[in-house]
């Protein structure tokens, strides 16, 4: 799950749309290890990445997510390391599961789904309508594409096959999860792209390996094992196939210490169900 990361702020970048520097902006009311989140009222926030780099890209996904019904925050603008989004209300599912007001159990049933549903997408490269230009409308708010989850004994809808392309998300775990009254939305888009299904499957399945062995810190680590068996009980695809990719790339994120890295092999024994 994420955690925090030490590093200057962007104390003198203007925004999109002539947000202020984050000196202006005081203090983030959420972040994570590359991006601060701060308050810009009537229902948005900024995210600004620390490291400066194009949003672009992560806005053009959550729009083209969004458009297909994915639940996924309203993208009202983006620019440089910033992206102006629908502020969420509700706590993340790391939250929820933490407190006992959501179980284990259904806790990995709604990543099952939330996978599923999200493979389930037309790819960036195979839908050929063009993105609304910013200045135009945005789609209705994720709340317009809320729908029930299907119950927690059903597993999630089978992947497409082995070699399709479709929308992944990379980085889909218990943190990047908000729980709403529509139902849970997806956060934290920075990785996403088209890919293989069974790859993004693996990312969730390894970084649950991760907290379950502790190579990555977090208050859930003690249920997380018992998360991740359940998960890929009702997991779409065949995860395990696209697990040593998964490390290879994981191994590459600069977001993870060189500690991290060095446990990525415990992580992935853990998801192939060694040490349980």
């Amino acid at each position: 799950m994420c955690g925090s990361l030490d590093g200057g702020l962007w104390a003198t970048v203007t925004g999109v749309s002539g947000v202020p520097g984050t000196g202006a902006l005081g203090e983030p009311f959420a972040f994570g290890r590359e991006a601060d989140v701060y308050a810009l009222g009537d229902g948005k926030v900024l995210r600004r990445y620390r490291d400066g780099g194009d949003a672009a890209p992560e806005a053009l996904v959550m729009r083209h997510v969004g458009r297909h019904g994915f639940p996924v925050p309203r993208v009202f603008a983006a620019d440089g390391p910033d992206l102006i989004l629908e502020r969420l209300e509700g706590p993340t599912m790391a939250t929820v599961l933490l407190d006992g007001s959501m179980s284990i159990h259904d806790g990995a049933a709604i990543l099952a789904e939330l996978l599923g549903r999200l493979h389930a997408l037309p790819s960036l490269a195979a839908d050929a309508r063009p993105l609304a230009h910013p200045d135009q409308p945005a789609p209705p708010s994720h709340a317009a594409h809320a729908r029930p989850l299907a119950h927690p004994d059903q597993p999630a809808p089978p992947s497409h096959a082995a070699d399709v392309r479709s929308v992944v998300h990379l980085d889909l775990h218990p943190e990047n999860v908000v729980i709403t009254a529509g139902g849970p939305v997806v956060i934290d888009w920075r990785n996403a792209r088209d890919g293989v299904a069974d790859l993004d499957t693996a990312f969730t399945a390894l970084i649950l390996g991760q907290v379950a062995t502790g190579a990555i810190a977090h208050p859930i680590q003690d249920r997380a094992g018992e998360m991740l068996d359940i998960f890929l009980e009702l997991a779409p695809g065949d995860p395990l196939r696209a697990l040593d990719e998964a490390v290879e790339m994981r191994s590459r994120q600069n977001t993870l210490s060189v500690g991290e890295i060095g446990m990525l092999p415990l992580a992935a024994a853990r998801v192939r169900g060694v040490g349980k």
